[in-house]
């Protein structure tokens, strides 16, 4: 589960890059990969239409169909890695999973990032996704190198799960 603000920019670029590296690396029938938001504030909404414009515009789907959900904890619950785009989500996420007891696997996204800094809890902040909201076509690009630059990294980690399960 990939998890921004309100699912409709870069949590769900995110999705829909990582289902193109999970069905290139053959992995697509054996991994489900979903996004949602940790505010209600787009519930309902559909992908922001300058994301859809710069995932068309490298060759991915444009996540058409999407639906802006916010996170529950039962879903927090079911995943097998928790991909926050931010710090303060990971800090909500973790909050949200301590109170139902539950302890998802909650990781930065940029963290996956090999040329991303290499920086500890106390400075998490640095490894944030940058938030393309209020900017135009160049945020939103940067926005997609980031999530990118991680992606081949998320593959990975879960390529490694899905081996240690067999």
């Amino acid at each position: 589960m990939t998890v921004c603000t309100g699912n409709i920019c870069r949590s769900t670029m995110a999705e829909v890059v990582l289902r193109e590296r999970f069905a290139a690396a053959g992995l697509g029938d054996a991994v489900t990969v979903c996004s949602r938001g940790v505010s209600d504030e787009e519930a309902g909404n559909p992908v922001d239409r300058r994301a859809r414009a710069v995932l068309l515009a490298h060759g991915y789907p444009g996540g058409d169909g999407h639906v802006a959900r916010q996170v529950t904890a039962d879903e927090l619950d079911r995943c097998d890695l928790v991909l926050a785009m931010t710090a303060g989500h990971a800090r909500v996420l973790r909050r949200m999973a301590q109170r139902r007891g539950v302890d998802p696997p909650v990781v930065l996204y940029r963290r996956f990032d090999p040329a991303a800094p290499r920086v500890g809890e106390r400075d998490e902040h640095r490894l944030d996704v940058d938030d393309p909201w209020y900017g135009g076509p160049p945020e939103f690009e940067v926005c997609l190198a980031q999530v990118e630059a991680g992606a081949d990294g998320v593959v990975a980690r879960v390529r490694a799960m899905l081996h240690d399960r067999a």
